[in-house]
């Protein structure tokens, strides 16, 4: 009846309108016809149709108690027009002359028989008599189905609820307006646009049986987009429709529960400052129930809160949608300028759906004093002594370590079965034999008392090369490795004395291999064991005259990489 008063109330323009009459009917519709608002929800997101299947429009303007019949007793006539875009300027009437009678009347519906692309456009049904004149419009959207798809991702799709582990049968949807009576049709599907085929893939769960889909047990992972295509024949024309009905999983209507609230419980306590302002939240957990509607709300003093009469409470709201249909709501009261007064209050959390209602009761506490003056200086202070200490270690880090093992430290060699401290590995020719043994040698024995083994000094006539070396690795604690471009040659003494390493370091455990850069080596001609071992192996670099000097970074670097012994503990 809404609708008519709405006609009554323009009877004041009646005598405009009725000389108006005479006049075109495009004139009459742009300039005299009161625009009706439209609160359905179809007209207001307009009608989408496949390119080539059959559809139709319905007149916003027909609902609640009106009706073609209605009209016709207060003689409304039902015209239509049509304007491609809705910024074209004047509408034109729908054209009902095409060829097979494409598009048609029939009472507040306009037919598409079929939709095609071109008919896309905004539609407007016009109600009217000699007084009274009202309008509304509906967009319409004509598809094309996606390249290698059975659908268009933009058409809408009807939803299904399936609960958990029960049986189901899904109908093809709003066909039966379309189908002749007595038409015979067939009804093919799709699982997310895969033909569906009984028995493929051992599907005993589902199956197709006289055109419905039938899920015999709901599982989750059976969620998907189902697309059911209706062919029939209309005056001896096949015609296609296409529906998708998208299925969701929700809970076992088996199981039916009460809300559960995790928050406020009675090990939480929410603690406030006075002054300022405080939030309470409230959590609870809804299993799915269908049809059920779920409230959550606060009540101060078993008096519902209403921002609305205090202004110092506001309620923040949000939704937290989880599988199979179950939610979580939360409520975050606000409470601005929190007193003493107020926390004497009583603080209650309802949840409700349709099996009933549950409450838990907020425990509030102010929080105590905190000097924070006191607190910031303390802080500040650690700070700042963190800071140098950081800056110490950073800068002489090689020095506190190498002090520390001097106090600290237990001598490694006794008891370990080995004969040497170190052993050195290096490509034999003039330079690098030279540091060895004049530089590297020297430091090592003289200085810091280690018992160094070089195999050209220490081997014994007679031996065979490949067992000596293997033996000299096997019984020392660390093997110095002294790269250069040419240790990494083929085939050398070098190259074995390595391997021997690296093998003796990741099966036993009991040696340790120093890198020595004497000479730059590119990374791209590491051989492969080096490449493998190179994140895990200690490298240092020997820097010409800066490094000759053993107080520099080079021997500290070296030194701590070394074994503890009870003489350098002594001599430090």
């Amino acid at each position: 009846m809404g609708l008519f008063l709405l006609l009554f109330s323009v009877f004041a323009v009646t005598t405009e309108i009725s000389s108006a009459a005479s006049e075109p009917t495009q004139h009459y519709l742009s300039e005299h016809c009161h625009d009706q608002d439209i609160c359905d929800r179809e007209s207001a997101k307009g009608v989408k149709i496949y390119d080539g299947e059959p559809g139709r429009l319905k007149c916003p303007l027909f609902s609640g108690t009106c009706n073609s019949s209605f009209a016709q007793s207060k003689d409304l006539s039902l015209k239509w027009f049509w304007k491609a875009k809705p910024d074209q300027g004047s509408e034109q009437p729908v054209d009902f002359s095409l060829p097979d009678h494409r598009i048609v009347e029939r009472k507040e519906k306009l037919w598409f028989q079929p939709a095609l692309l071109n008919d896309t456009g905004e539609y407007v049904c016009l109600l009217r008599n000699l007084s009274y004149c009202v309008k509304a419009s509906v967009g319409l959207t004509v598809l094309q189905k996606n390249n290698g798809s059975c659908v268009n991702d933009q058409m809408e799709t009807v939803t299904a609820l399936i609960p958990i582990e029960e049986k189901q049968e899904l109908t093809c949807p709003d066909i039966e307006e379309f189908i002749p009576p007595a038409a015979k049709y067939d009804v093919t599907w799709h699982e997310n646009c895969h033909p569906w085929i009984n028995g493929r893939y051992g599907n005993s769960d589902r199956a197709v049986k006289n055109n419905k889909f039938i899920f015999y047990i709901m599982r989750e992972i059976r969620k998907g987009n189902y697309t059911c295509v209706v062919n029939y024949l209309k005056n001896g024309r096949p015609v296609t429709l296409t529906r998708t009905i998208n299925v969701k999983a929700v809970g076992s209507s088996r199981l039916q529960y009460k809300p559960v609230i995790h928050i406020p419980n009675k090990e939480l306590t929410f603690t406030v400052t006075l002054g300022e302002t405080a939030e309470l939240l409230c959590e609870a957990y809804f299993h799915y129930l269908k049809d059920s509607a779920t409230e959550v709300w606060w009540s101060v003093n078993g008096k519902r809160v209403d921002p609305n009469s205090d202004k110092r409470m506001k309620i923040n709201s949000s939704e937290v949608h989880e599988q199979l249909g179950h939610k979580s709501i939360r409520r975050i009261l606000q409470i601005d300028k929190f007193t003493s007064e107020d926390l004497k209050k009583d603080y209650t959390c309802f949840a409700k759906n349709k099996l009933g209602e549950v409450n838990s009761k907020a425990r509030v506490a102010a929080q105590a004093y905190i000097p924070s003056i006191e607190l910031g200086c303390g802080l500040g202070v650690t700070l700042f002594l963190m800071v140098i200490l950081i800056v110490i270690y950073h800068v002489y880090w090689l020095e506190l370590v190498l002090l520390y093992r001097a106090y600290f430290g237990t001598d490694e060699t006794v008891g370990d079965g080995k004969e040497y401290d170190i052993y050195i590995s290096y490509a034999r020719n003039t330079e690098e034999e030279e540091f060895v043994l004049l530089t590297l040698r020297t430091v090592l024995e003289n200085d810091w008392g280690y018992k160094v083994c070089i195999f050209d000094r220490d081997s014994l006539p007679g031996g065979t090369i490949t067992d000596d070396t293997l033996s000299f690795v096997r019984r020392s604690r660390r093997l110095i490795v002294v790269l250069s471009p040419n240790y990494l040659q083929q085939g050398t003494q070098a190259l074995l004395e390595l391997k021997a390493g690296i093998d003796n370091m990741v099966l036993t455990g009991k040696l340790r291999v120093i890198l020595v850069e004497f000479k730059p080596v590119k990374q791209a001609v590491y051989i492969k064991e080096l490449k493998r071992a190179r994140l895990a192996l200690t490298l240092i670099k020997w820097k010409g005259k800066k490094s000759k000097d053993t107080s520099s970074r080079f021997w500290k670097q070296l030194h701590v990489e070394l074994p503890v012994k009870k003489i350098y503990l002594k001599m430090f």
